[in-house]
């Protein structure tokens, strides 16, 4: 059997099938009782073998000249079709996409969308380490070691991103159609334990107890056979993470309403555009749900700056979920981030980020934190580590962590420049009591830089417009005991997807950052003086201090009075000239 892009147990397939029928046709039961015997494969195994030779140009189909509702089959000849291969051909975005599209089409509802991304995941690192593998065993071969030694060298782990059992690649996994639940979760936890930081990210999925409905079964095997019609080791990460990304906002509406937060992305570009991290910074979110916040961080920086300076950006998360957790280690994995410290736990009581005996501190704080959390008032945040340091302004209320969560990003913030900005509810802007007594002392000590009234229906959980705030403690001299306050209530678009939602379009986020830089507009963007603030109670509701202006239509009164004289007189024209028709006909007008 010659060297092939082939995976061997396909390859082992091909060649029972060459002996037995060489280039003759023959017909889908003569396959299938040939590999019944020679390999104890069943009428499944087959159909996956047929789909596979097929779409690796190895065999052909037709119709059976005597049956039209049957097919025959023929193999080609491996030497001759080698060079047809198209292993390697790269994926276009449209690709991976549509790809997505037919997975997402294929669960519909009824299956947990994360299922696609672990297999989405899983299918990556595989067809990368084949790559990885290809590359190190023909440098082993040239560096004078021999077949043999050059196969074995090529399977260390020194040379991949991922240490994968060989057994447990995509070819070897799926080859066995009826113990695909199996091997997929014995794959993903040898997976885990060989790679510490994949431990409880990809071994949490359940396959089998997943299968044990006939329906998802048949589901998972269609979304395997899905995944294995293209390789992904060519496919870029910002294709392959925009995918990721695609996925999780494709299935967001459904989610919603089972009460997970997705923060629309054009939403954390605008807040990533204002804070404006830099190489060698370091970005902290807090509650970081899928990762998007540190992903578009970095990707502001490479675009910025360069794929080697988006390498000194140092990026660190927190996120109490568990699932969501693992789904944002796979997120920053796809995106081929590599670089970043993402812990699982409860921020507001056990931080995880730690400098010696006193709580870790970074550049820039960014988060979209659940809005109105309850469960956390003192007596809860007490209990917590730092406490003293985080709450030092005071404690929410039982109903809403909101300023709790503010507070620690503000603690978390460097002393000397530290950059926050949070998406949060508007109603913590102008709610009384804890919060109102929290918000004038962060006031007073001039924290706050900008506060930004968002649209409505941005967010796919709740029709609320939501505020951003910036809380910087730098702030430039000439915002010094100012707020700058930013009705961003108009600036939006349809969105092109979801019916009755709206979006952030790319010259809306514009108009938002430069007012931001300080290019103020009347009813859009104004500066206002803390005592004014004061006087308002420490009320931070955008529209009391920027409202947007009616447009008012200019009146030229002179050009206006000579049209209407002009009309008045083309009427009387017209009404001459019916009365002088009417006495022609003998009626008195």
């Amino acid at each position: 059997m010659p060297n092939s892009r082939l995976p061997e147990w396909l390859e082992k397939r091909y060649g029972i099938l060459w002996n037995a029928f060489k280039d003759r046709d023959f017909t889908r039961e003569e396959l299938i009782k040939v590999l019944r015997e020679k390999s104890g494969d069943d009428e499944r195994t087959a159909g996956v073998i047929i789909s596979e030779l097929n779409k690796g140009g190895w065999l052909k189909i037709k119709l059976d000249p005597n049956d039209a509702r049957k097919r025959l089959y023929r193999l080609e000849d491996m030497f001759s079709l080698d060079r047809f291969i198209k292993t390697t051909s790269k994926l276009t975005r449209d690709d991976v996409k549509n790809l997505l599209k037919r997975a997402a089409d294929l669960i519909r509802t009824r299956v947990d969308y994360k299922f696609i991304l672990i297999l989405l995941f899983l299918k990556r690192i595989s067809d990368k380490w084949e790559l990885e593998y290809e590359k190190a065993y023909k440098e082993a071969l040239e560096d004078g070691l021999s077949e043999e030694e050059a196969k074995e060298e090529a399977k260390s782990s020194v040379y991949h991103d991922f240490d994968l059992p060989e057994e447990f690649l995509w070819d070897n996994i799926r080859k066995d159609v009826n113990r695909l639940p199996e091997k997929l979760s014995q794959a993903l936890k040898a997976i885990g334990e060989r790679n510490p930081e994949l431990k409880d990210v990809v071994d949490r999925a359940d396959f089998i107890q997943f299968t044990t409905n006939t329906e998802n079964s048949e589901i998972l095997r269609q979304l395997v056979e899905l995944f294995s019609s293209r390789k992904l080791h060519h496919v870029s990460a910002d294709i392959l993470g925009d995918a990721y990304e695609w996925i999780l906002g494709y299935f967001a509406p459904q989610k919603a309403k089972e009460g997970e937060v997705y923060t629309p992305r054009e939403v954390i570009k605008l807040l990533v555009e204002i804070l404006d991290p830099k190489p060698k910074e370091s970005v902290y979110d807090p509650a970081c749900g899928s990762g998007g916040m540190l992903i578009i961080a970095h990707k502001h920086v490479e675009e910025k700056f360069g794929k080697e300076e988006a390498r000194k950006l140092f990026l660190f998360g927190e996120e109490a979920n568990q699932t969501t957790y693992a789904l944002c280690k796979m997120n920053v994995f796809i995106h081929d981030i590599r670089d970043v410290d993402v812990r699982n736990g409860d921020t507001l009581i056990y931080p995880k980020f730690r400098e010696g005996e006193t709580l870790k501190q970074f550049d820039v704080v960014v988060a979209n934190p659940p809005w109105n959390q309850d469960g956390y008032p003192e007596e809860v945040l007490k209990k917590g580590e730092f406490w003293r340091q985080r709450f030092k302004y005071g404690f929410p209320p039982k109903q809403s962590a909101d300023w709790a969560w503010i507070q620690h990003m503000l603690a978390s913030a460097k002393d000397d420049k530290g950059r926050v900005g949070v998406v949060i509810d508007n109603g913590c802007l102008f709610r009384g009591g804890k919060e109102k007594t929290i918000r004038s002392k962060i006031l007073e000590d001039d924290l706050i830089e900008c506060v930004i009234l968002l649209p409505e229906k941005l967010f796919y959980n709740t029709g609320a417009p939501g505020a951003i705030i910036i809380l910087n403690k730098n702030k430039p001299p000439e915002r010094k005991n100012k707020i700058l306050f930013i009705n961003a209530s108009q600036e939006y678009e349809k969105h092109p997807d979801v019916r009755k939602l709206n979006r952030l379009g790319k010259e809306n986020i514009k108009n938002i950052v430069e007012a931001y830089q300080g290019k103020l507009t009347d009813g859009f963007a104004r500066l206002i003086p803390l005592d004014e603030i004061r006087n308002n109670d420490y009320n931070l509701n955008v529209t009391l201090y920027v409202f947007p202006q009616e447009e008012i239509e200019e009146i030229d009164v002179k050009k206006e009075w000579s049209d209407l004289k002009t009309i008045e007189n083309e009427i009387k024209s017209v009404e001459n000239k019916i009365e002088g028709f009417l006495k022609v006909v003998g009626i008195n007008g």
